[in-house]
């Protein structure tokens, strides 16, 4: 669990509510319908529209991630590619195949199954270079969904304020019609910038991060997994793979 993630929603909300209320105004004077759904329909929509069914849902899936965060433990995977060097200049490269049964991590497993079966380090690293770069670019376009939703955001609830000034241009006449309109008008930019700057820009960029860190994670990998191809000396490989920690 990221308690940041947390604790950032629950401030965000706080500091709005809070400084609402410590300025005379009501809770209620923030909840609009029509502003809303101007906002929030039009900036869902506008996203929809820019982005492939697939990476939407891939947003989506990857949106948990923000609040629970997969876990990576750099020093374990450490610890178990300097185990797995020492069998294999003990045992020869076949002896990894039992290893790759229990290992749960399906790329660490992929690498481990190219050692067993006797694949070129170099074609090794191509390989796995190749899975890493496409679920990268994979997940960092659906970490760029909630930046672009960020942008968006904001000139919908302009467009939502201006929307509701119409409207209270063409009820002058109807003073019982104004209030309407004008709550509208400031509370739909208040949705479209809020939206954006507290919520959908924080959650891409963090998705981003998450991304990167874990990208950065499975480079040490294939960096371990290639030196037991070519036969490193284990506490090379643990040296080695110290720096990407």
């Amino acid at each position: 669990m990221d308690i940041l993630s947390f604790l950032g929603v629950i401030l965000a909300f706080a500091a709005i509510i809070g400084g609402n209320l410590m300025e005379g105004g009501h809770t209620s004077a923030l909840v609009n319908g029509p502003a809303m759904a101007i906002v929030f329909g039009g900036t869902l929509g506008a996203a929809l529209l820019q982005t492939p069914l697939k990476t939407f849902l891939h947003a989506l899936r990857l949106s948990g991630s923000i609040f629970s965060p997969p876990r990576i433990n750099r020093g374990e995977m450490i610890n178990k590619m300097v185990s797995w060097g020492y069998l294999a200049r003990k045992d020869g490269l076949l002896a990894l195949e039992r290893v790759s049964e229990t290992e749960s991590d399906l790329f660490v497993r992929k690498g481990i199954q190219l050692l067993v079966d006797g694949g070129d380090p170099e074609a090794i690293r191509i390989l796995l270079n190749v899975e890493l770069e496409n679920r990268e670019e994979m997940e960092l376009n659906a970490a760029k969904v909630f930046i672009a939703m960020g942008g968006y955001a904001p000139t919908i609830g302009i467009l939502g304020a201006v929307m509701g000034l119409i409207h209270v241009m063409q009820n002058l006449a109807d003073p019982g019609m104004l209030g309407a309109g004008i709550a509208t008008a400031f509370v739909a930019t208040i949705y479209g910038v809020g939206l954006a700057n507290l919520f959908l820009l924080p959650f891409g960029n963090k998705l981003k991060a998450y991304v990167l860190d874990h990208s950065q994670y499975y480079r040490m990998v294939i960096e371990g997994i290639v030196s037991i191809a070519e036969g490193e000396n284990p506490r090379f490989i643990e040296i080695k793979m110290k720096g990407y920690q």
